[in-house]
């Protein structure tokens, strides 16, 4: 068994085992004082003590472990890992000379260094082959909602296993501050906007981007348009059969065509809804692809790799990069 797979088998011991223990009820945690849920709320000022961001992750933190639903968004992801595990063991045999007997290129540029990488972002090679990229996570110095949402994202590496200088972090909306409270929690603060368009280097790759401009999963679906790359990626972020439904088809089809066209190569499930992080985790699935829907997509759905560029497209929705486009309004959140 190769070392990946090695990687992966703990990944979902790991899971399985936190499903498996018993949580703490909610009603046992004490309350907060009235100054921290002031804090918390709306209109609150910014944050100037790094110190405090902390104390505030690690509260959200505590809060999430004791929640129901965490227990269900724990068992939710587990589902999914484990279907993608069984995946990457199929790879191994018969599905990877599938894969090969289509002659399929590689995605567009997925041999080519990342844009601004540095040493920490090469492959990993060791014993743990997960990694995970973040986007657009928001302001979580100030936000409540990024604030939960960050927490998650250490939970889930912790459970994970994936140690966080496995953990790619950007938002072109990152303070200074934020920037040095990521740097001291362990993750890899990006410091180039890559607008989504990251190849996952033949190594499985949970992308986790709640909440993010359609574009986004776009262009990270136009980066890995290949069986091979899509195979090893999972995308936990907003549900793609929600932007199936909501977008017109003729706005799908042709300001995002990937995301249009991977529709039917794709399973989601979606996270569980409770009234304590509605606002959080709303519209928000786990994402991974089947080989076996991927194959069965016509050879003209992977002949198309036209790098999208939106140049008519309204209400965009995420930040562009500025030495790419320099005419770019500087309007929108990631």
């Amino acid at each position: 068994m190769t070392s990946e797979l090695m990687a992966a088998e703990a990944v979902l011991e790991a899971w399985q085992a936190a499903s498996r223990r018993r949580r703490r009820s909610a009603a046992m945690r004490p309350r907060r004082r009235e100054a921290a849920a002031a804090a918390r709320a709306p209109g609150a000022q910014p944050e100037v003590d790094g110190g405090v961001v902390l104390r505030r992750i690690q509260e959200a933190r505590e809060d999430l472990l004791i929640s129901d639903f965490w227990s269900s968004a724990l068992e939710t992801v587990n589902r999914c890992l484990r279907k993608h595990l069984e995946q990457l063991k199929a790879a191994v045999g018969p599905l990877s000379e599938a894969i090969g007997s289509l002659h399929l290129d590689s995605s567009p540029g997925e041999s080519d260094v990342a844009p601004g990488s540095v040493p920490e972002e090469t492959p990993v090679t060791g014993s743990c082959r997960l990694k995970c990229v973040c986007y657009g996570v928001g302001n979580f110095a100030t936000c409540v909602i990024a604030r939960n949402q960050l927490a998650f994202l250490l939970l889930f590496l912790e459970k994970c296993q994936i140690p966080r200088s496995h953990c790619w972090v950007y938002d072109p909306l990152f303070s200074q501050l934020e920037i040095a409270v990521l740097s001291t929690l362990g993750v890899v603060v990006l410091s180039e906007n890559e607008e989504g368009k990251r190849s996952v280097y033949g190594e499985p790759t949970v992308f986790y981007m709640l909440h993010c401009g359609t574009a986004l999963y776009n262009n990270l679906l136009w980066r890995n348009w290949s069986i091979e790359a899509l195979s090893k990626m999972v995308i936990v972020g907003n549900s793609f059969r929600g932007l199936e439904e909501r977008l017109l088809t003729r706005i799908l089809q042709k300001h995002y065509p990937y995301v249009a066209k991977i529709v039917k190569g794709v399973e989601e499930l979606a996270f569980p809804q409770t009234s304590q992080y509605t606002d959080v985790f709303n519209d928000t699935s786990v994402h991974w692809f089947p080989v076996q829907k991927l194959t069965q997509l016509s050879t003209d759905t992977w002949a198309f790799r036209e790098e999208p560029d939106y140049q008519d497209c309204e209400d965009l929705e995420i930040i562009r990069n500025k030495t790419e486009d320099p005419s770019a309004p500087d309007l929108n959140p990631l």
